[in-house]
């Protein structure tokens, strides 16, 4: 028998929700939510009004449901947690970044002959760390020197091993010493402002190549993005970027002649190497300006090419639904270094925990409130992002398809038809918990088919024995 359900906390809430009043329509709920891991609890009710005579059609009150609540999925975007709502935000992504290359979702089918780049912003180094490379289909020793010199801290910074995929040690700095945490943490802080800086460089290189002012750019012309944020092991952000250029009315309208993906593909060289953001001088350390990394990926995108619309949206969604989680921090927020005492974290991620913190309290860094996103590592941005015009929104997939529920419970006579126009809904809902008991998510395991109690939550419960 699995742990979780020799744990006698967890059979004790098996046997209480199968014997509860209501339990029918607790599956139900469940199910309704596709297998969402902690579900939101919210107490309230929905009256359906007649507009013209103010008679009171329908109501619907949680009153009587299971526990006095309805249970909603929490729509979080993170793998970590919740695997059901993270696996629909995915898919909602990778539908926003496919219709901005290939049409659909209100976007023409002539975009795919609008030029579009494939581009990956990186990090600069602050310090050498354990890294896995290949060439040729073999995997290369990690940091070989034959003359390694030796650091200040007598450590040789050398490494001749050769890592394997999931190795704890990807992304630890050979020596954590001589590896510049602040500047980790101050680059991951200013990241979106960095990219802010790049797109408006963008739009003047563009303009300078061909004689034109901001405004005559941007008569002929409309650069459309969509990015997303990915950790690297050694814990800092860079973006993978979908940048393409269209006419003056966004994707509806090609683009002029000489708008075409190498002169696209210049300017996002020139804005890359151009842009930059100081940091606040800090008491007693050097200066610092926060650039783009020396790596800098540049790729076509083509219906029939090489890098396809397909393997775009796929790639830029997978790691939409990712944080610093690879780095091994947690995913949640941190509200002072003693949270940390009892967790397995990785030093790395534990010292860039404590590097947030020690930042944040000088005055000069207070904007960046580091200490709220020390769990982020420093980086406060948005992970997925889109310029107004690149395509269609994750509110309109959404909007859709609670359209698509609405009809579908309408038509098997679930909910009451009304005439919309006529009929006046009032609703009043409130947070009443989130969440499922040890009990009910073994039930709910069972109902839905999927894995809802995580591997360190099982191990941390007490045992029988």
């Amino acid at each position: 028998m699995p742990p979780h359900i020799r744990n006698p906390h967890a059979v004790a809430g098996i046997v209480e929700r199968l014997n509860s009043p209501g339990f029918d329509r607790w599956a139900a709920q469940i199910r309704g939510t596709g297998g969402c891991r902690q579900p939101i609890h919210l107490r309230g009710r929905v009256r359906h009004i007649d507009a013209t005579t103010g008679e009171v059609l329908h109501t619907y009150t949680t009153s009587r449901e299971p526990g006095g609540v309805l249970r909603v999925q929490c729509k979080t975007r993170r793998a970590s947690r919740c695997p059901a709502c993270a696996e629909i935000y995915r898919a909602d992504t990778y539908q926003l970044i496919r219709a901005g290359l290939a049409g659909g979702k209100g976007v023409p089918a002539s975009v795919t002959a609008h030029p579009a780049l494939f581009v990956t912003l990186t990090a600069p180094s602050f310090g050498a760390v354990h890294t896995r490379r290949e060439q040729g289909g073999k995997v290369l020793p990690c940091h070989p020197r034959r003359d390694a010199e030796t650091c200040p801290h007598g450590r040789v910074i050398s490494c001749t091993a050769r890592h394997g995929d999931e190795e704890r040690r990807l992304g630890e700095p050979l020596c954590p010493d001589c590896y510049d945490y602040a500047s980790s943490v101050l680059f991951n802080a200013l990241a979106p402002e960095l990219w802010r800086r790049f797109t408006m460089a963008l739009r003047r290189h563009l303009a300078k190549l061909h004689g034109l002012t901001q405004k005559e750019l941007g008569e002929r012309l409309v650069i459309s993005f969509a990015k997303v944020a990915e950790y690297q092991r050694r814990g800092v952000v860079h973006f993978h970027a979908v940048i393409r250029l269209d006419g003056p009315a966004g994707p509806d309208t090609d683009p002029p002649d000489w708008a075409n993906a190498d002169r696209l593909e210049q300017a996002v060289r020139h804005a890359t190497a151009a842009v930059s953001v100081p940091v606040p001088a800090l008491p007693g350390e050097p200066a610092r300006v926060m650039r783009w990394g020396a790596q800098l990926d540049i790729r076509p995108i083509a219906i029939n090419g090489d890098l396809t619309d397909q393997a775009v949206a796929g790639y830029i969604a997978k790691y939409a639904t990712k944080a610093a989680e690879c780095v091994g921090t947690v995913d949640r927020r941190i509200n002072a270094l003693d949270d940390l005492s009892g967790l397995d974290l990785r030093e790395h991620a534990r010292r860039l925990i404590a590097e947030c913190f020690r930042l944040a309290a000088l005055d000069k860094l207070n904007e960046l409130r580091l200490a709220q996103w020390a769990h982020m590592l420093g980086f406060r941005g948005h992970f997925s992002t889109k310029s107004r015009r690149y395509s269609t929104t994750l509110g309109a997939l959404r909007a859709a398809r609670v359209d698509h529920m609405r009809d579908e419970e309408t038509s098997t006579g679930r909910l009451p038809l009304f005439d919309e126009d006529t009929v006046l809904v009032v609703a009043h809902w409130e947070y009443a918990g989130r969440g499922l008991s040890a009990g009910e998510q073994v039930i709910a395991s069972a109902i839905t088919g999927r894995p809802f109690i995580p591997e360190q939550e099982v191990s941390t419960w007490p045992s029988s024995s």
